[in-house]
């Protein structure tokens, strides 16, 4: 669709099947967005107060989280939007935006997840040289080259998209994913799939195969010096691979529904195409939590004291509505 603007609008048909229950998904989507807000954001700044947690380790899974958040608010208002909409519409420059930024901080969390792997090497691998290798400098790098680097090697895919004309203004999906490319006129896609192989590879493959790489070292090193090695190893790593195997997973499967042909009804194909954006924003605070011993002994602590305010404000108010009666 054009207006006299020349603005290209797209319209989403995933959400034609939604429309008879629209309000019970908005609140389902809002109440699953709010508790990503307030899951990753409890840890965030937890981290951020307790300087006891002003440590490599605990600076990246910030930043995991942190992109967790991102990942998900380029998604969900939209969607929440749409929802309640009675036209789902939005303008192909802005999906193809939202396309770049969802692939972008996926890439983003491979990544990270790699610099994690490197973090916990050299912790357990090398502990008299963490101190030296892992500096402040090191860190903010890393952390800067894991957000940097994807985005980067995607915008040539904005470029490539100018080349292309639209032969479909309706999109497949409730948010604009991969699917994005199948609204263009492509006489032959090879130059597409070999840039996409390309990305695949950088921000995927090659993270996944030094993060393999990494974990093995680990479990061989930890493995020759003792059960405290051991132990450690564990502790740190265990939450680490949870991560990486569910997003893996995740991403794959995320792919085949963008990319394959597979006859599903548009409900049961929206709500697939969502988890990618709902299971590790939901759960990786969860995971951290609960695993790092470090973070859930200040959760702990950080909810005790918050129940105890709540009890004293409560039994105030109380004893203020007892004492004004009896007067």
């Amino acid at each position: 669709m054009d207006n006299e603007l020349n603005v290209t609008y797209i319209s989403f048909d995933g959400h034609v099947e939604l429309q008879k229950y629209k309000f019970l998904y908005f609140v389902a989507t809002f109440t699953i967005y709010f508790l990503i807000i307030c899951g990753n954001s409890t840890i965030l700044v937890l981290i951020w107060i307790k300087k006891s947690l002003h440590e490599p380790m605990y600076i990246f899974i910030a930043a995991l989280l942190c992109n967790a958040l991102l990942f998900s608010t380029n998604v969900y208002p939209k969607l929440l939007i749409d929802l309640l909409s009675d036209l789902q519409v939005t303008t192909f420059s802005s999906c193809r935006l939202q396309a770049f930024i969802y692939y972008s901080l996926s890439g983003s969390e491979f990544l990270l997840l790699a610099v994690m792997a490197y973090d916990r090497y050299v912790s357990i691998c090398k502990p008299l040289q963490y101190q030296t290798v892992m500096r402040k400098t090191t860190v903010t790098t890393l952390l800067v080259l894991a957000w940097v680097l994807p985005s980067g090697q995607l915008i040539p895919s904005l470029i490539l998209g100018n080349s292309f004309k639209l032969c479909s203004h309706t999109l497949k999906g409730i948010f604009c994913n991969n699917a994005v490319t199948k609204l263009y006129c492509m006489g032959s896609a090879g130059p597409y799939i070999i840039y996409g192989v390309f990305i695949l590879i950088n921000t995927v493959f090659v993270p996944l195969v030094f993060i393999l790489f990494t974990y093995s070292k680990i479990l061989i090193i930890s493995y020759r010096r003792g059960s405290n090695v051991r132990k450690k190893a564990v502790q740190t790593c265990a939450p680490h691979l949870l991560v990486l195997i569910s997003f893996s997973c995740l991403c794959s499967y995320d792919v085949i529904i963008a990319r394959l042909e597979i006859d599903l009804p548009k409900t049961a194909r929206s709500i697939m195409s969502l988890q990618l954006v709902l299971y590790p924003p939901l759960f990786n605070p969860i995971i951290y939590g609960l695993k790092m011993t470090e973070i859930h002994k200040h959760l702990v602590r950080f909810f005790s004291r918050a129940r105890f305010c709540l009890f004293i404000t409560l039994t105030g108010k109380w004893k203020l509505g007892y004492d004004t009666k009896t007067r």
